[in-house]
């Protein structure tokens, strides 16, 4: 028990530093890597839970697939974050307000335990070991939690389409092809005939 305890502790604790470094560095590159730290750690503590496939799906598919996106949309997208962070006075009154809802909630999760009782002692029930843990997940997850499982896939979606429209949105000084324009060119605008007399160049 002790051993699990102090691999607990360590997992969790790069975990919160891992997130505090992704929203105050600098370098939203640096953010990105930190982000797939703390989700590296973030599997750890499911292992440590039983949770073995959540931890799988966490590697496999935020690290190898959605943090890595964030790190290509990221270096793509060349944004010129000093210009970005010049109205972040404006934003502060709504970024505080959100801010204060988290840390009721946090607060709300934290003292649940000295509200309703009964929930501590529903979280020291053990797991049923007559199903698998991914059917055991599959079964909450399409049964009591359809509705919320179906929206975090449109907020999904409609990231990556934003992140699309980013991506391709017209700068100045890009040249980029326009299909329409070299279909609608005619041969007497882009080929020119020179007669070369024989043993002369062109």
């Amino acid at each position: 028990m002790i051993v699990q305890a102090l691999v607990f502790y360590l997992f969790a604790g790069i975990t919160l530093a891992s997130g505090v470094m992704v929203i105050s560095s600098k370098n939203p590159v640096h953010s990105v890597l930190f982000l797939i730290l703390a989700f590296f750690n973030a599997a750890g503590l499911f292992v440590l839970l039983g949770a073995e496939f959540l931890a799988m799906l966490l590697v496999v598919v935020y690290v190898g697939a959605v943090a890595v996106l964030f790190l290509f949309v990221v270096m793509m997208l060349d944004i010129n974050f000093v210009e970005m962070r010049q109205g972040f006075l404006q934003y502060l009154p709504v970024g505080a307000v959100v801010g204060l809802i988290l840390l009721l909630e946090l607060g709300m999760i934290i003292g649940a335990s000295h509200i309703t009782p009964e929930t501590a002692q529903a979280i020291q029930v053990p797991a049923s070991t007559e199903i698998t843990n991914t059917q055991a997940l599959g079964l909450v997850l399409y049964t009591d939690y359809v509705y919320l499982f179906q929206a975090a896939g449109l907020v999904l979606l409609v990231a990556m389409v934003g992140a699309i429209v980013l991506t391709h949105r017209r700068r100045p000084g890009v040249k980029s092809q326009r299909v329409a324009d070299q279909v609608a060119r005619k041969a007497d605008e882009t080929v020119k005939l020179h007669k070369v007399t024989t043993g002369s160049g062109v």
